[in-house]
Parts: C-alpha cells; sequence; structure tokens
C-alpha cells in the first residue's frame, strides 16, 4: 500500500513518515503545493493524507484536482484548521475522514487503516481469493487456513495484484507501487522478477488457487483456478 504525506511541517512530516513505514506502508512525501500537485498528476496512491495550509496553494485545491481527474485515492485531510466550514467543505469535495492538529500518531495509523479497508476491501477483513485469505491489518497470507511465509516485498505484492485481480498489471507499476520513491534509483526491472518468481514458487507448493500469469514484456496478471 501507498501513501502520500502532503505536510509542509518538517518535524510532523518526518513523525508521521517514520510511523507509516513502520506499518510496513511504503511512503512518499511532498512539502508544498506544486511538488504534491506534480505527484497526485503523475501518480496513483492508495491514500493521500493532506494539510490545507501549503506554501503556494490551498490543500483543499489539490482534492478538487484529484476528483477532477477521476483519481479514487483515499483522502484525510490533516490541518490545524479546527472551523466546521473546512471540514464540511473538505468532505463535499470527496475526503474521507479529517483529522484535526495536534493528534496522536496512533489514531492517524487507525485511520489510514480504517479508510484502505473500507474503500480497498469494500469493509470486508482480508482479500478472499478461491483458498487464499490476505489480511491486511496482520500482514498475513492463509491457505486452506495455514500461514504462508513471506517477506514484505512478496505480501506487498501479492497484495497488490489481490485488489487488482484478472487486470494486467505493468512491471513499471508495480514497481512503483511497491518500491515508491526508490524506484528511481533501480537500473532495470530484475527485482521484481525474482521477488515474483519466489512467490510464485510460495503459492504453488502451497497450491493456492490462483496463479501469477507472466505477459512477456509487459507485465502480470493474477488469476484465479
Amino acid at each position: 500500500m501507498k501513501i502520500l504525506v502532503i505536510e509542509d511541517e518538517p518535524d510532523l512530516l518526518q513523525a508521521v513518515k517514520t510511523s507509516l513505514e513502520k506499518e510496513a506502508y511504503t511512503v512518499e512525501t511532498a512539502k508544498d503545493f506544486e511538488a504534491a500537485l506534480e505527484k497526485i498528476s503523475i501518480y496513483e496512491y492508495d491514500c493521500v493524507l493532506l494539510d490545507i495550509m501549503l506554501p503556494g496553494g490551498n490543500g483543499l485545491a489539490l482534492l478538487q484536482e484529484l476528483k477532477a481527474a477521476g483519481k479514487s485515492e483515499n483522502v484525510i485531510i490533516v490541518s490545524a484548521k479546527d472551523s466546521l466550514d473546512d471540514k464540511i467543505k473538505g468532505l463535499e469535495l470527496g475526503a474521507d475522514d479529517y483529522l484535526t492538529k495536534p493528534f496522536h500518531i496512533a489514531e492517524l495509523n487507525a485511520r489510514v487503516k480504517a479508510v484502505l479497508r473500507r474503500k480497498k476491501m469494500g469493509g470486508k477483513e482480508s482479500l478472499d481469493v478461491g483458498n487464499v485469505q490476505l489480511y491486511l491489518n496482520d500482514r498475513q497470507v492463509l491457505i486452506d487456513g495455514i500461514s504462508l511465509n513471506l517477506n514484505r516485498k512478496e505480501f506487498d505484492l501479492l497484495n497488490y495484484l489481490l485488489l487488482n485481480k484478472d487486470r494486467l498489471i505493468t512491471k513499471e507499476a508495480l514497481a512503483e507501487h511497491v518500491w515508491g520513491d526508490n524506484i528511481d534509483q533501480a537500473d532495470n526491472f530484475d527485482f521484481i522478477y525474482y521477488q515474483i518468481k519466489n512467490l510464485r514458487k510460495k503459492l504453488q507448493t502451497t497450491e493456492a488457487q490462483i496463479e501469477i500469469q507472466a505477459v512477456y514484456g509487459v507485465g502480470y496478471k493474477l488469476i484465479a483456478l
């Protein structure tokens, strides 16, 4: 799961980023309006944490840009402005939640999990395909009720492919989603091949009723067997 944190206070930005990374999310950041606008225009995110007051512009304008582009990112407004009008406007523009500063990081993490679960998993606690169950909150995968041992990247790849079952996902999309900003440091996509190879082997060994198909030169597709 990939999250964009748009926040101009350096200490708070770092604290939120560190906390979310401990929860095993891929986290990208933007410190001002222009940087945030560029990122939401180019990339896709599972959740956006959005400050209203930003250098160079207003966060609600970014929210309008997201919705006008038809993007489905879950948006949590995080702002020191505690007026009812701001909350109502943000929610009317399509925000999923509103959190007022100061707040406890634990509460922010809980709200992020809630919107991700509500939107991506339809309120269910797990993603179920065939005999495979993936629990996002516990970062656990069960095959016929037996736990499957996956490393962090294998879990993130499987989660993303399950959410996009029967859809062709390009290698670029997989890499950008799971590795985030760090993808810029990669010379090629061999690392995805090896992670997928190991994941497929584990799924086959446990007789999972899903298959990750390779589409040569393009990417991968997860199907139910």
